[in-house]
């Protein structure tokens, strides 16, 4: 795994811990960071992917 695939996995998962607390917590701002944050996470994983991809 590259370290964009991780990074990805990452603030996917943290955006969607943020996503989570903002609903919890009725913050709309939090929740929509959070939702940005897994998009930001998808899209630098399947650069990953491509990456492997092109490496192999």
């Amino acid at each position: 795994m590259n370290k964009d695939k991780m990074n990805g996995y990452v603030d996917n998962v943290k955006g969607e811990a943020k996503e989570q607390w903002g609903k919890l917590t009725d913050d709309r701002s939090t929740e929509n960071e959070g939702k940005v944050d897994q998009l930001k996470g998808k899209v630098q994983e399947e650069v990953g992917k491509i990456k492997d991809k092109l490496s192999k």
